[in-house]
């Protein structure tokens, strides 16, 4: 057995990330205590370390941060993205280079080693992020095991044993982890500086129906703002129980894991809503669930996308616009039938961003119009879905 131990600002290492080839990363270990794998990736975001950690998007992967300095601002409830505070909803580990210091802000109400440790993430500080960014990078994201021991002792061999062990995330359905266990309904509208979170009641708007494959809150925060009523229903929930419901539109949500897995249960009933011609609109996760159904296909991108500064051209309008987005599975655009138009593309790799259907109301991004961390510029792709309800209502 060979046990890591080394110094640190700590008189030893208190936490290691292992990757399946063997490599090790050793510094401070905070938050939860133990160990697990994922995926690794990096986020080039800036801010909003809370939201990144709580979307459900990335079950199943351990967060690298390319920002080095994380937790400065502490933690609130309000800044919490997904529904459950269970740590397989959301992320496994996350990754930092400046150890975490005092939070400064007027809206912190807890640290954020200790609100990790609540929620069963693991953290990792001290480390060179920027080698295993460029490492990930230029190899894609490998498979590795973080794991924190106050004791200092780790068996590198067992960990990289675990980690070469690990299946990935290919093939696997993570929606249905994640995904709400009954329908609920949302009033709540987006958070205003000095009000916090409002609500809307309209008693003839427009319903929505979402389905739920990992949804992040301010989706439905910003359908509820734009005058709609919100229900939210379980990702297996069938075509027959959602047009119960009297949806005059559906949206699929993002969430983790791989859409092909996810689509042998999902990908039959949106097919059902196309031929229906229900107004449907995709996000992340939906946009490549509504691209299956389509007849399209998805793929593994090497590093894929995470971070909130990607340039987007939607071809509708000739605009670029600064997204916020979050996937490591892509549309093939090679793939598209057709019926089916190529409305957005990244500038940074050219795949594809966005779909629209010709045959049928219905289209989606690959990318997340809500942002939360991310910048507002997407928030249109909203109201150009109500207008698009609201047409097919009259």
């Amino acid at each position: 057995m060979r046990l890591c131990q080394e110094t640190d600002r700590l008189s030893f290492a208190t936490g290691v990330l292992v990757l399946a080839d063997g490599t090790s990363f050793k510094g401070e270990g905070f938050g939860a205590v133990g160990t697990v794998a994922g995926e690794v990736c990096f986020n080039t975001s800036m801010t909003g370390y809370q939201e990144i950690l709580t979307d459900p998007s990335y079950a199943g992967q351990i967060i690298t941060f390319t920002c080095p300095h994380i937790g400065n601002v502490g933690v609130n409830p309000e800044d919490v993205e997904n529904i459950s505070p269970a740590s397989s909803t959301a992320a496994r580990g996350a990754i930092m280079r400046a150890h975490v210091s005092t939070p400064s802000n007027y809206r912190a109400q807890m640290e954020l080693p200790a609100w990790m440790k609540r929620r069963g993430i693991i953290g990792l500080a001290g480390i060179d992020t920027r080698a295993l960014t460029i490492r990930i990078r230029e190899h894609g994201m490998p498979h590795g095991v973080i794991a924190h021991s106050p004791s200092g002792e780790f068996d590198i061999e067992k960990l990289q044993a675990h980690a070469a062990a690990w299946t990935g995330l290919e093939g696997v359905d993570l929606a249905k982890d994640v995904t709400t266990l009954k329908p609920y309904k949302v009033d709540e509208t987006t958070w205003q500086w000095g009000k916090g979170y409002g609500t809307f009641e309209g008693t003839d708007a427009p319903h929505l129906v979402v389905i739920d494959f990992g949804v992040k809150k301010n989706i439905l925060r910003l359908l509820v703002t734009e005058h709609c009523r919100v229900t939210v229903v379980p990702a297996k929930t069938t075509y027959t129980e959602i047009i119960a419901l009297a949806p005059d539109g559906v949206v699929l949500s993002n969430g983790p894991g791989d859409p092909a897995a996810t689509g042998e249960y999902a990908v039959p009933v949106i097919r059902q809503l196309i031929d229906h011609k229900i107004p449907t609109l995709g996000i992340c996760l939906g946009h490549q669930m509504l691209a299956l159904a389509a007849g399209a296909q998805t793929k593994k991108m090497p590093q894929g996308h995470h971070g909130a500064n990607h340039p987007v051209k939607d071809h509708t309008t000739g605009k670029v616009e600064i997204v916020s987005m979050n996937h490591g599975f892509t549309v093939d655009e090679k793939t598209l039938p057709d019926d089916v138009i190529q409305t957005h593309t990244s500038l940074f790799d050219g795949t594809n961003s966005g779909i629209a259907l010709k045959d049928a109301p219905a289209f989606s991004v690959q990318h997340h119009p809500e942002a939360s961390p991310g910048p507002q510029d997407s928030y249109y792709l909203f109201q150009r879905f109500v207008e698009l309800v609201t047409e097919n209502r009259r």
